[in-house]
């Protein structure tokens, strides 16, 4: 089964108890009606990104849903947590692309998001052998990857959240949602 569309979704839940803080994160995604399978980073050669809408109209509840998940939990008060997916899509539809997943403590949604997005691009750019300063900032590298043509989109999806004060789990999450 090669999936040949994805789409991104991020969630944000808060429960005194902390499976379903998730359960309220997942439906804040719009994917808790599904049966969700962790897979790993690779963006088959040509599936396209489509709108999280269009992408929720084609599962069906019970549905084995395959997804790359960051998550990401606290239960102590105004403690910042995020959890991004990173996106990096070559520019030849017959090359793989490449998603990341991390999570936080600390870091705004801004900054996870660029750290996530970064790891993504930077994993592709290492496959095609694009040259690069792995100490340059993010910026520089950006464009590095943007100007050799081979990698046409990076992106990101990030969510992120303080903890409550009241005796509660929060959990966020971020995921690429893939669609046979």
């Amino acid at each position: 089964m090669i999936p040949k569309f994805m789409f991104l979704t991020k969630g944000v839940g808060r429960h005194k108890e902390q499976l379903a803080s998730f359960e309220l994160a997942l439906r804040s995604a719009g994917i808790h009606r599904c049966n969700i399978v962790y897979v790993s980073s690779i963006i088959p050669p040509g599936c396209k990104l489509i709108s999280k809408e269009e992408g929720l109209k084609n599962l069906e509840p019970g549905e084995i849903t395959f997804a790359v998940l960051s998550k990401n939990s606290v239960k102590e008060p105004h403690r910042l947590i995020s959890a991004s997916i990173g996106v990096a899509v070559p520019s030849s539809n017959n090359s793989y692309g490449y998603l990341s997943e991390h999570h936080s403590f600390g870091q705004s949604a801004k900054e996870a998001g660029d750290y996530a997005e970064e790891l993504a691009a930077t994993m592709l750019a290492t496959t095609m052998g694009i040259p690069f300063d792995s100490d340059k900032a993010w910026d520089e590298k950006k464009q590095i990857f943007k100007t050799s043509g081979m990698i046409i989109k990076t992106s990101n999806i990030t969510q992120s959240a303080a903890g409550e004060e009241k005796d509660q789990w929060t959990t966020v999450i971020a995921a690429a949602v893939f669609v046979p």
